[in-house]
């Protein structure tokens, strides 16, 4: 009698996946018309551009130390609202973080702009922001509709609020970049 134990085939090692990838299957999976996705691009972009827009325009309070050290042009509601997203996404991913931080500059930018026509005697940047949230938010629930299965208002929170690196690691994955 052998006292040799069979060599049973190891069983393959399983992918560990972190919370973002778990997030983004769970996305694919409820969203999965690919033919959706550039809208959704687009209008995830003008949403968050718009609610972006509504949260900087929100009155700061002007502190006496602030003005003095010349801190109340930058810091407003909309600095604190890019704060918690920035953190929220790095915690997730870190590489779509920074992917989202130049977006939000970029869209930062065009707030500026908009509050310049503002002053020029155009419309009220509240006004124009808000429009854009609300007109891309019915965009986002019109295209939902057209998905296979039904979309619940949490999945929809979701994609508003995860969808942003969601998209972008669409984009990683296509340029062969590690997130």
């Amino acid at each position: 009698m052998s006292n040799k134990k069979k060599n049973k085939p190891s069983p393959a090692p399983q992918e560990v996946l972190r919370p973002v990838d778990i997030y983004f299957k769970e996305l694919s999976a409820i969203f999965a018309n690919p033919q959706n996705r550039g809208l959704y691009a687009v209008f995830l972009t003008l949403f968050f551009f718009g609610l972006m827009g509504l949260i900087w325009m929100i009155p700061f309070p002007q502190f006496d130390f602030m003005i003095k050290m010349g801190w109340h042009t930058f810091l407003n509601w909309g600095s604190i609202f890019i704060a918690i997203i920035v953190y929220s996404y790095l915690r997730l991913a870190p590489t779509l973080s920074y992917a989202m931080l130049i977006e939000i500059g970029v869209m930062s930018f065009f707030i500026v702009q908009l509050e310049y026509l503002e002053r020029a005697g155009g419309p009220a940047v509240w006004l124009v922001t808000g429009l854009i949230m609300l007109v891309s938010l019915a965009a986002l629930i019109a295209i939902s509709k057209r998905e296979t299965g039904t979309v619940s208002t949490s999945n929809l929170i979701r994609l508003i609020t995860i969808g942003p690196i969601w998209l972008w690691s669409f984009v990683f994955k296509k340029l062969k970049l590690k997130f």
